[in-house]
């Protein structure tokens, strides 16, 4: 099993250096490039996003843990935030959120929320074929 993990600041920049840690993360397993790794990348996007706008208090930060075991791949975004995040559920597309939730429910195979002590765990996972035992 492959672990990585970083902590990002409540700043609008944080999304994309989330991503561009993801991105190192994947090229390091050889998912970089791939179909798979473009879903992953997605996915962290939007967790990211979710947690800096909703999720991280001032002055507070997220963390972002990735992990390959076996054949999975896991995306995990901490906050110490409240509440839980839901998929939007009007079908014509008329809620001002859930959306992003919406395209990690698809692009996933697996997604949730689990409590953490001050906070929550919003994670995904991706089976794949490509993840090796050891990078």
């Amino acid at each position: 099993m492959n672990l990585s993990e970083k902590f990002f600041r409540r700043e609008r920049r944080s999304v994309p250096a989330a991503r561009d840690f993801a991105h190192a993360f994947l090229a390091a397993w050889g998912l970089a490039g791939t179909e798979r790794g473009a879903d992953v990348l997605l996915c962290v996007s939007e967790l990211a996003t979710n947690a800096l706008v909703h999720g991280v208090p001032p002055g507070r930060q997220f963390r972002l843990v990735l992990r390959c075991d076996g054949r999975v791949l896991h995306a995990e975004v901490h906050d110490s935030g409240g509440g839980v995040p839901r998929v939007g559920d009007h079908p014509d597309g008329t809620d001002e959120g859930g959306r992003g939730l919406l395209l990690v429910s698809a692009l996933s195979d697996k997604w949730g929320v689990r409590e953490r002590d001050f906070g929550k765990v919003v994670w995904a996972e991706f089976r794949t074929e490509q993840c090796p035992t050891e990078p």
